[in-house]
Formats: C-alpha cells, sequence, structure tokens
C-alpha cells in the first residue's frame, strides 16, 4: 500500500511539473502567433493552448501498398537503401544506394560488388522504371541506371553508398547546380575519419564535385546525410549523423561512442556551413536515431518534418539497455529471448550474428518528428511505421528505413482525393535484393486532434490570420461532427461567431468552409487576435487554414 501511494505522488508532481512547463512554454511564445494564411497542423503544439474533455492529439500510420521497385539488377542488391524521393514537374524522380549483402553460414558478405547511386523516374508516383542511361560501365556494360560511382575529389574519395539528392530550388541557384547532392568520402584508405562531399547536376543526371574537399567534417556520416534549400528562411540546411560521446576521429580504428543521433548547420551557398547545433527534442527520451529524413512538408513549407528510423537491439537476457557486442559467437545467441527467436527467418538472424550480434538482434522502424526552426522537434516516440504483421524480409536490420521524403500522388481509392505516399524498404540483406513498398496516407494527415463520441475540444493560443475563410481537413463518422467557434484572447465568444452560431461539419474531406448562420465572411477579423475553438464529437481533424 505504501508502494502504491508513493507511485501515485511521484505521477501526481511529475504531472504537475509538466503542466507547469507546459505553461511557460506556452507563455514563452508570446501571446498572438500570426499564422497569416498557411496551414496549420497539429504534428506539434506550438498554437495549442489546451485540450478538454477526452480530445487528445493522435497519431496515424501510414498504409501498406504495393512494392514499387524490386532491386535485383546485378549492379543492386539486397544492401539498396537510402532513397531519395520528389516530383519535378511532370515526373518523380528517385536516387538510391545499391549494394549487396549475402548473408551465409559463415556470416556477412558484403564486397559482391562496389556500391552505386542508381536512379528510377515515374509519371505517377506509383509506377517507376529503371532508364538504362549508358553512363557508366558494370561488368563491361553501361545498360544501367548508375549516375554515381566511387570517384576521387582532391585527396578524399566519394562514396556512393550513402547519398542524398534533391531539386534545388534556391531561386539563385545556377543551371549547373539545379541539383544537388551529398554524399560521404573517406579521406584515405587508413583514415576513418569521415566527411561530405557536395556534388552538382545540370538535369540530374551528370554529376560532378563543387569543391575539391569535404564541406562538413564533424560528425560520423555513416549514415544518408541531407541538405535542401529552405525557402521559408533564405538558407540551406543540412542534416546529418553524429554520436552523442564522438569516438570516431580515431585514425586506426571505426570506434564511435554513445548513441547515434542528428545534428543540423545552415549556409548561404552549399559549401561554407555555419550555425551547427545537436538536435533537441520536446518530451522525448535519448534513442538510437539512424536517419533523420527531415524536409520541408510541401503543403506547409514552414514546417520541417521528418522520419527518422529508431534503432533498437531487442531480446537478450541481459535487459533491454544491454547492446550487443561487436563481434558474437554462438555462446552470445544462446541467450536470445524466445521472443527475438520467434522472428522471421530465425536462421538467417543468426548467421548475421556471426558477423556482428547486433546485426541478428538490432530493429529497425519509422518514427516521426517535426519542427518550425529546424533544431527543436516534437518526436513522437510511439512507431509511426512499425514493422508490422510478421512475415518474411521484415523485423529485421535496415527494415522500415522511409525514403527521404513523402510524394503526393492519386488516390488508391477511384474518384478519391489526393494522398501522400511514402516508401520503405523491406527484405533488406534477405537473398539477392531487396524491396522498395509503397505506404499511403491522408494528405496531412500524420497527425489528428481526435475525439470520441463523447466529446472533446482543442482551443489554440491566441492567433492573427489572413483570409476570409476558414477551411477544415477532417473526418468524421456518419453520426459524428465538426463545430467551430471563433473567440476573443480572453475566450469571449465572438459575436456571431460562437459555437451556437456554426453550422454543424460532419463528412471526410481534405478542405471544407466552416460557416456560421450570420457570418460568412471572415474579413472583418483579419489582424485582430483571436482563439479557435474546435469542438469534436467521433472526429479527427488533420488541419486548417484561413484562406480566400
Amino acid at each position: 500500500m505504501f508502494r502504491s501511494v508513493t507511485i501515485l505522488l511521484i505521477i501526481e508532481i511529475a504531472s504537475l511539473t509538466a503542466t507547469a512547463e507546459d505553461a511557460a512554454r506556452r507563455q514563452s511564445r508570446g501571446t498572438t502567433i500570426d499564422i497569416g494564411s498557411r496551414r496549420e497542423l497539429f504534428v506539434e503544439d506550438e498554437l495549442i493552448d489546451r485540450l478538454v474533455g477526452k480530445a487528445e492529439l493522435r497519431l496515424h500510420h501510414p498504409i501498406p501498398q504495393e512494392v514499387v521497385l524490386k532491386h535485383d539488377e546485378p549492379w543492386e542488391g539486397s544492401g539498396t537503401v537510402y532513397h531519395s524521393i520528389f516530383k519535378d514537374g511532370d515526373r518523380y524522380r528517385m536516387y538510391y544506394a545499391a549494394g549487396q549483402l549475402t548473408v551465409t553460414p559463415n556470416g556477412v558478405d558484403a564486397g559482391t560488388h562496389g556500391q552505386f547511386c542508381c536512379y528510377a523516374e515515374s509519371d505517377d508516383g506509383i509506377h517507376w522504371r529503371k532508364p538504362a542511361l549508358g553512363l557508366h560501365e558494370f561488368q563491361g556494360s553501361k545498360a544501367n541506371n548508375i549516375v554515381m560511382v566511387k570517384q576521387k575529389v582532391g585527396d578524399a574519395t566519394s562514396e556512393p553508398g550513402e547519398p542524398a539528392v534533391f531539386k534545388d530550388t534556391n531561386p539563385d541557384a545556377p543551371p549547373d547546380a539545379r541539383y544537388k547532392a551529398l554524399l560521404p568520402a573517406n579521406r584515405r584508405p587508413t583514415d576513418y575519419r569521415r566527411g561530405l562531399l557536395a556534388f552538382k547536376s545540370p538535369d540530374g543526371l551528370h554529376w560532378s564535385p563543387m569543391s575539391d574537399k569535404p564541406i562538413l567534417t564533424d560528425g560520423a556520416f555513416d549514415s544518408q546525410n541531407l541538405a535542401f534549400w529552405d525557402a521559408e528562411h533564405g538558407h540551406y540546411r543540412a542534416y546529418w549523423r553524429y554520436f552523442t560521446k564522438g569516438g570516431y576521429n580515431d585514425e586506426q580504428v571505426w570506434n564511435p561512442q554513445g548513441h547515434r543521433a542528428i545534428r543540423t548547420a545552415t549556409s548561404k551557398d552549399f559549401l561554407h556551413w555555419t550555425d551547427q547545433e545537436d538536435l533537441q527534442y520536446v518530451d522525448s527520451p535519448s534513442e538510437q536515431l539512424y536517419t533523420n529524413q527531415v524536409k520541408p512538408y510541401h503543403r506547409a513549407p514552414y514546417l520541417l518534418i521528418g522520419f527518422p528510423t529508431r534503432y533498437v537491439e531487442r531480446g537478450h537476457n541481459d535487459g533491454p539497455d544491454h547492446e550487443a557486442r561487436a563481434s558474437a559467437g554462438v555462446e552470445r545467441t544462446r541467450h536470445w529471448s524466445a521472443s527475438l527467436r520467434a522472428l522471421p527467418e530465425l536462421e538467417n538472424r543468426l548467421w548475421r550474428a556471426k558477423a556482428s550480434e547486433r546485426y541478428g538482434r538490432a530493429l529497425t522502424e519509422g518514427l516521426l518528428m517535426a519542427s518550425r526552426d529546424g533544431v527543436h522537434f516534437k518526436r513522437w516516440n510511439e512507431g509511426f511505421l512499425r514493422p508490422g504483421i510478421e512475415r518474411k524480409g521484415t523485423w529485421n536490420y535496415g527494415h522500415q528505413f522511409i525514403g527521404w521524403h513523402a510524394i503526393e500522388t492519386k488516390g488508391t481509392l477511384e474518384s478519391a482525393a489526393n494522398e501522400l505516399s511514402l516508401f520503405a524498404v523491406e527484405s533488406y540483406w534477405t537473398d539477392n535484393s531487396d524491396l522498395l513498398r509503397r505506404y499511403t496516407l491522408r494528405l496531412d494527415g500524420f497527425v489528428s486532434a481526435q475525439a470520441p463520441m463523447s466529446g472533446g475540444e482543442l482551443i489554440t493560443n491566441p492567433i492573427t490570420f489572413t483570409g476570409k475563410v476558414l477551411w477544415l481537413n477532417f473526418a468524421t463518422s456518419a453520426a459524428g461532427s465538426l463545430q467551430v467557434e471563433l473567440q476573443d484572447e480572453q475566450g469571449k465568444p465572438m459575436p456571431g461567431y460562437s459555437l451556437d452560431d456554426c453550422e454543424e461539419l460532419f463528412g471526410d474531406t481534405l478542405d471544407r468552409a466552416v460557416t456560421w448562420k450570420t457570418k460568412a465572411d471572415l474579413s472583418p477579423l483579419i489582424g485582430k487576435a483571436v482563439r479557435v475553438r474546435f469542438v469534436l464529437r467521433d472526429a479527427d481533424l488533420y488541419s486548417f487554414r484561413f484562406n480566400e
């Protein structure tokens, strides 16, 4: 009994502390937030003053669809990963690292062939083709889709096995650098300190280095490291891998220390980088994050959304905090838990563990995080793209690495609205090829403000806006509803915009206008501080915006 009371007191104190911290954070934001006519999502809580009743923020999960690519070409294989995907005019482009990881009873062989950066394209973002580009030779032929190979750049050597490619939307970017890429580099064969090399291209196919030396050197870089033009802030922003305790700058031994983590910096010219900072997270534990996949969300470009990969080692009797040894024998795997042994393809898992125990025990999945400033992120601790139902090629190290980034495609259901397509790896280091599967999600549908039939409310901090109409992206049940009240700064309903005046909304749509009985035009409220009160019954609200 005493222990139970103590636990309750600890929980109550923690709750009060968290409430005080939340209040202080809201106060530090200032009294009014100007959102103009931009679309606001609920992936973080910048605008939220409070949730009332049974309302909550609910994380949604992508829905698995078809396999869009099988990486089975002779120059590809089961080590193919790190996909960059974006829309470019009337077509979609994809770049990825092609490689083979051969798993045998003797362990893992990564030397079947070298690594390459390859290219695919699509007319709809769903059906993809690998064009024969004729650029680089593989086994005596140029009939392949390879766009970048290992090459000398000054005293460094580029590594095409971890590419990140993007279309540069900077209006001042010269024609020969409309496409850019970051590749890791090993400066000398005996020097395991790494850096990032910058590449440019006029057409996305023919690439050349932008500098004769790495542009970033403070990091581990043993993952997909990326950059993009941030139009909202007028600079380039990069994100890359580092370890929380360093240790990777030993010239003889690769010996990183601490957790896999993410660092960022900004640049005006893509070559000289400043303002290096480690990412900071609100209400999230320190976890191993393998990739970051951060990019402006195309429907709300002020918002940076990332799909980092969570890396976790499971199933050892030493406990959940045990980390696998760099090398392992049969004796170590005998201590694996029943749950780990029950996962798919145990034999393959045991073979991988002969090279390193963590190769057999590590599991990966996709997470969701979001930021307005590029440094402070709200990271959702629950899995965003879980490993899913157990089947061949799943629940292993390398599974559910989400490509960089989500793209908008036509709806899966006939005559339905467009949706988001995300792409993730499965069957990593299984057989001689791995797969890229498409997943779908509602536009803006990462997180919703949700309430059951018993009801709940979300009330915003005071905002100012530009626009005559309030548009909502929402979904209700057949019996559910959503209503909106506009309040002054003190929370008093504005005349004509009260809850009783609001016409009830129901349905499932990306864009529907809110109407009040006697007030249709919001022009009189432009520039005034307003709180928005959303009242939900068996409904989800995904985003809102004030617009014409």
